[in-house]
């Protein structure tokens, strides 16, 4: 008896044992699982961060180096795994994101883009009046680019039946029937401020007219614009000098390490201290730059901005360029060509829509032209076109230039300028 009573508890306590023993393994399996998924996640972070530094400036500083250290290490370790992982995902395109990076190119907006594209894809309430979203901002800060990114976002296409761009100045004279095609996205810019009549008849055309869920985006500068948004503003800045001065170089070198060329890395700081944050000039003297990349070519853009900059206009006006066409001031761009005696006034840029005529036929140079030197100058009124867009509305920035032929005077320049103010 006793004989079988060791055996069953032997036979017990040997089960017992093998049942733990299988938990602890179990758990042991469990735990590895629980590991190597915080590290494929850990990975997957450092991609995104990664993707995302890539256009923006690392101006922060890291806590916990050597813990971050250790963490990339070991994420870095799986990424066998992690590529087999994304080989079973399906493949997502984005043809406009290819454009938009690379010949058009967006930086430091990713905040306000997915803030703004949130706010587009929110579902309407029942028979609610289209909501209006106001984006403010100073002169030429990347107000349009940064909506025109958010218009070819896929999301924003396959929820917006169609998406309409409207001219400030003729929202009085909008066509009832073309908002009779489903939701609509409607982008208005204003360059003056409107009457609150003319808002209310245009507001009142589209919420009779549209579907629920239809929308409308306003442009501008006028900060008092923002009375007619049924949401939050957003509000774009203009970028920090460290930023712009980043941005520049990024565009300059393009795939260029800029360490190995420490030389042309001292011009391109140089001039994005003379330009002092347009990104319009910015995109256009650094694509000139990135397809030279001789030392004195750089050096020649960087005396004629200098020119430009210091002896033409702070020396005479005592402002910068920039700070005069941002106040709808001229400025003198004479430093940029080399067509023998004569004066050249740019004045303050507009937009030009296809379509615009002018009344009398004038000369359009591109500006890229015009400071390379590439070009004879017209020896009369000409139009610079800064900016010229790829995709709808197809619009431009450009400015008339007035044309003087130089005459000797023996007026000093303090005196001439008392005069001219």
């Amino acid at each position: 008896m006793e004989a079988a009573i060791s055996a069953v508890a032997t036979e017990i306590f040997s089960r017992m044992i093998s049942f733990l023993m299988k938990r602890y393994k179990d758990k042991t399996e469990t735990d590895q699982k629980l590991d190597r998924m915080q590290q494929l996640l850990l990975r997957i972070h450092a991609v995104v961060e990664e993707a995302e530094g890539r256009y923006k400036p690392f101006l922060g500083s890291i806590a916990n180096e050597q813990s971050v250290l250790e963490n990339l290490e070991a994420a870095i370790a799986n990424m066998n795994e992690f590529v087999v992982l994304l080989g079973g995902c399906d493949h997502c395109r984005r043809p406009y994101d290819t454009y938009l990076y690379t010949d058009n190119f967006m930086f430091g907006r990713h905040v306000e883009k997915q803030r703004i594209i949130n706010i587009l894809l929110q579902d309407p309430e029942e028979h609610s009046a289209p909501m209006v979203l106001p984006i403010i901002g100073g002169f030429r800060v990347g107000k349009k680019t940064l909506v025109s990114h958010v218009c070819k976002n896929e999301r924003i296409i396959a929820h917006f039946s169609s998406i309409m761009f409207i001219n400030g100045d003729s929202i009085w004279r909008m066509d009832e029937e073309k908002l009779r095609n489903g939701r609509m996205l409607v982008v208005v810019e204003f360059v003056t401020d409107v009457d609150d009549d003319d808002w209310v008849k245009f507001y009142s055309t589209i919420r009779h007219a549209a579907i629920d869920g239809s929308k409308v985006i306003i442009i501008s500068r006028i900060e008092n614009l923002a009375r007619f948004g049924t949401v939050k503003t957003v509000f774009l800045n203009s970028f920090t000098h460290e930023e712009y001065k980043y941005l520049f170089k990024l565009l300059a070198f393009g795939s260029i390490d800029e360490k190995d060329n420490p030389h042309l890395a001292a011009v391109a700081s140089e001039l994005a201290v003379l330009l002092r944050g347009p990104l319009i000039t910015a995109n256009v003297i650094a694509d000139l730059l990135r397809r030279n990349q001789d030392l004195k070519f750089w050096i020649r853009m960087l005396q004629r901005f200098k020119g430009m900059v210091v002896d033409n206009n702070l020396s005479m006006y005592g402002e910068h360029p920039k700070d005069m066409l941002d106040s709808e001031r001229p400025i003198d761009i004479t430093p940029f060509t080399s067509s023998g005696p004569c004066t050249l006034r740019l004045m303050p840029p507009r937009v030009e829509r296809d379509g615009d005529c002018s009344d009398w036929k004038l000369d359009y140079v591109y500006f890229g032209d015009l400071i390379s030197g590439s070009i004879v100058i017209p020896k009369n009124q000409f139009v610079l076109v800064a900016w010229e867009s790829r995709l709808a509305p197809y619009t431009k920035l450009v400015a008339d230039v007035a044309y003087q032929e130089k005459q000797e005077s023996s007026i000093s320049p303090r005196k001439r300028r008392s005069m001219e103010t």
